[in-house]
Order: C-alpha cells, then structure tokens, then sequence
C-alpha cells in the first residue's frame, strides 16, 4: 500500500481524537480520545518506517505504548479522585477543585 493511504487514515484518527478531547465532558471518554490521537501517531511512526525500511518507527511506537501506558494510569487515578471527591465524572466543574 501508499504511504499516503496510511497518512490520511492517521490524519482522520488524530482529528477524531481531538474533536474527541474538545467536545466531550467526561473523563473516561476525554482519556480514550487522547488514546486514539497517540495510536494515529503509531501509525505514523510505523508507516515512515515500513517506508525507510528501518525499525526505527516501531521501535519509537513501542515506546509511545509504554508511555500511554502510563498515561492511562495517572488519568483513571486522577478520574477516580474527581469520581470520589465530586460522585461524576463530569469535566465542567473541575475548577472548582482548586486548593
């Protein structure tokens, strides 16, 4: 396949991901959204490389999984607190969490 092809399917899944982030108030969902913005930079990552002919792409996606990983750790810890201090997870009133 053209790299192209796989540059525009990346391209799509980051836009998705921001609309995803800007538009939604919940917690899980503003996560999972982040999540799909890293894996269209996977796609990339890998689709370069599968192009150089290197294994630098999918050396570089591993880790941004390790990294996401991660992210998704602290982000449902930092949900759960909102969840226990606030009984939703809703992101308009965060704010109001402040010291």
């Amino acid at each position: 396949m053209r790299l192209d092809l796989f540059l525009l399917l990346a391209g799509v899944l980051f836009c998705t991901g921001v609309y995803g982030v800007l538009a939604r108030k919940n917690g899980v969902l503003v996560l999972m959204s982040i999540e799909l913005m890293l894996n269209a930079v996977n796609l990339n990552l890998v689709a370069f490389g599968a192009y150089n002919q290197s294994v630098t792409g999918q050396v570089f996606a591993l880790f941004v999984i390790a990294i996401a990983a991660a992210e998704v750790g602290v982000g449902l810890a930092i949900v759960l607190l909102i969840y226990r201090n606030r009984k939703s997870v809703d992101l308009t009133g965060i704010d109001v969490l402040k010291g």
